[in-house]
């Protein structure tokens, strides 16, 4: 796929520690849970997992997907299970989902359990590393399979810094990790996307710059959305109308009458953070062909 270069540079060092960590420990994983975003299932991919987690077993698990674009993230999975991954799209606050996790993971282990067997080897606890990107929903995963608040979910990225072992059950072991960034974004699409959906921290890009581009994406994409939540159907080069409009509309008014173009800002990111706006997916395969 191409890329559009950028110049965006983001990577704090507990995230190369955080690669170094799972190396060291990977010959205790027996499967591999890469979360990613099923709103942005390229971008939310960590572009280098290959790299540490070998060729362990692995699930990649779409979560969100009670707020993406159901038949966009079709095409991704499709496309995912073309080259050999084991994919399941699943919105962690549905009871079903834990279940259907755990059942594609006896299938994905039932081989090597059985060679385990055949040579005459006791059963053990599997051991999960759980992975991926910052704000995916990995602490949500833990929490939900746990049963209990296991770790602390944060809404923002960074949340967790260390590794840490919890014990699910008599045969469950999870090793959660902090969130994985790659130094340097070199597709713009990417970068955006992530800023978008708060994957990254706000002081990244402009946010000026990022609710431009959620604009444009959902005018794009998903005109109803935007003419139904800010009563926008035309969008202005300078985005200056854009801004008045939702402003007005939002009651974002300073002293004077005048828009207040920081909360404006702040409207459309909680919107998409909070998951007011549904039924988006901003990662199109046509984007990176």
């Amino acid at each position: 796929m191409n890329e559009n270069k950028t110049n965006i540079n983001w990577y704090p060092g507990h995230m190369a520690k955080t690669k170094r960590l799972i190396t060291e420990n990977l010959n205790l994983i027996d499967i591999v849970y890469e979360v990613i975003d099923a709103r942005m299932p390229y971008s939310s991919k960590i572009v280098d997992i290959e790299n540490f987690i070998k060729n362990k077993p692995r699930i990649l698990i779409m979560t969100k997907s009670d707020l993406c674009d159901i038949e966009e993230t079709k095409k991704w999975i499709k496309y995912y299970e073309s080259k050999g991954y084991h994919v399941l799209a699943c919105d962690l606050n549905d009871k079903k989902s834990i279940p259907s996790i755990l059942k594609l993971t006896d299938k994905v282990l039932e081989e090597k359990n059985q060679k385990r067997l055949e040579k005459g080897l006791s059963n053990r606890r599997t051991r999960i590393l759980i992975t991926g990107i910052p704000n995916v929903g990995k602490s949500t995963l833990i929490n939900r399979l746990v049963g209990k608040s296991a770790t602390n979910v944060g809404n923002k990225p960074g949340v967790t810094k260390n590794l840490n072992w919890i014990r699910i059950n008599e045969s469950l072991e999870l090793l959660d990790t902090p969130g994985i960034l790659w130094p340097k974004f070199e597709n713009d699409v990417v970068a955006l996307n992530l800023a978008s959906l708060t994957a990254i921290k706000e002081e990244v890009l402009p946010i000026e710059r990022v609710v431009c581009y959620i604009i444009e994406t959902l005018y794009k994409y998903y005109p109803n959305i935007l003419k139904e939540r800010y009563n926008i159907e035309e969008i202005d080069p300078e985005f200056i109308e854009v801004f008045e409009t939702i402003g007005r509309k939002r009651g974002c008014l300073i002293k004077g009458g005048e828009v207040d173009y920081d909360r404006v800002c702040n409207i459309v990111i909680n919107d998409i953070k909070e998951g007011y706006i549904k039924g988006i997916t901003f990662d199109r395969m046509s984007d990176y062909e």
